[in-house]
């Protein structure tokens, strides 16, 4: 007998039509797999389904007829599926650039186990975070790019990922904006912290063209890169009240608080199965995972 809460995860998505939930529940029910955790959503306008449920397999030798099963399943709904066991780390890898707060942050949260990430390599095009990866005992590859060389350190970059068998590229504030060939290859697998509450302050020093504006509210998002800069499906986003008191530098300070914090919670929903893309927007469900 399986001890733990939950072990597996499976979400599947379709077209809206009658009796998902009961077939995928009585599929679970037929190898005695406990549903621990069950939530699902129809968008309306577009008649998609979204289902994501996390359950306890108490016989791992019945994994492979379930996958097969569900297989079979998904053929007949015309659906998307996917299964995983729920404490799998997934394979990171982390890009900045002179701005190393957000990746000492989510370091700090992998440590401490609220993050199920394993970071396989840090790429930066500065030398800054190569401290911190000699601390964590990361890889780190310094990538220095110029108008004349960053086709060729995107090779070198698909390299890293596709040698280390990543699925989960974190621009952890990479300020070098990546080109559409290398963000239409890993859709949906890179996730960006922008330093603005979308749509806001576009290029250098954000906060200081928050504060020249008089802003009263600050925030970050998080969002999946497309082609499109900074217009790709948003994840998680967060905000924070100032005031006429505050100076750029305490912007910029507050700024780097919320960036962190709504990277950690897209990456935490992200990596724990919890968010579906639906066009160019994206179906997250809230929830917390609880150890066994």
């Amino acid at each position: 007998m399986n001890n733990k809460i939950e072990t597996h995860v499976l979400k599947l998505s379709c077209k809206d039509q009658v009796g998902i939930v009961s077939r995928i529940s009585t599929l679970l029910a037929k190898f005695k797999c406990n549903i621990v955790e069950s939530k699902q959503f129809t968008d309306q306008q577009n008649g998609n389904f979204f289902i994501r449920q996390s359950f306890t397999l108490h016989d791992a030798n019945t994994l492979s007829k379930l996958e097969n099963n569900l297989n079979l399943l998904s053929n007949k709904l015309n659906a998307e599926f996917f299964l995983a066991e729920i404490e799998s780390q997934m394979n990171t890898v982390i890009m900045v650039s002179k701005f190393d707060h957000c990746l000492n942050d989510l370091l700090f949260r992998i440590r401490s186990n609220s993050l199920n990430l394993k970071v396989k390599a840090i790429i930066s095009n500065h030398r800054i975070a190569e401290e911190i990866a000699q601390f964590s005992n990361i890889p780190f590859y310094y990538l220095p790019i110029d108008k004349f060389n960053k086709e060729d350190q995107e090779l070198k970059i698909k390299k890293i990922i596709y040698t280390n068998n990543i699925n989960l590229i974190v621009l952890a504030r990479y300020m070098q904006v990546l080109s559409e060939d290398f963000a239409h290859e890993f859709e949906g697998k890179i996730i960006n912290i922008h330093h603005s509450f979308l749509p806001s302050f576009k290029g250098a020093k954000p906060y200081h063209q928050a504060y020249e504006r008089g802003v009263k509210v600050i925030g970050a998002t998080a969002h999946y890169v497309t082609k499109d800069l900074d217009e790709g499906p948003i994840i998680e986003q967060d905000t924070q009240e100032v005031d006429h008191e505050m100076m750029p530098n305490d912007l910029v300070l507050m700024g780097r608080d919320i960036e962190a914090r709504v990277l950690y919670r897209a990456l935490k929903a992200h990596s724990e199965k919890r968010v579906f893309l639906n066009g160019k927007r994206t179906i997250v469900f809230k929830g917390q995972r609880v150890s066994g």
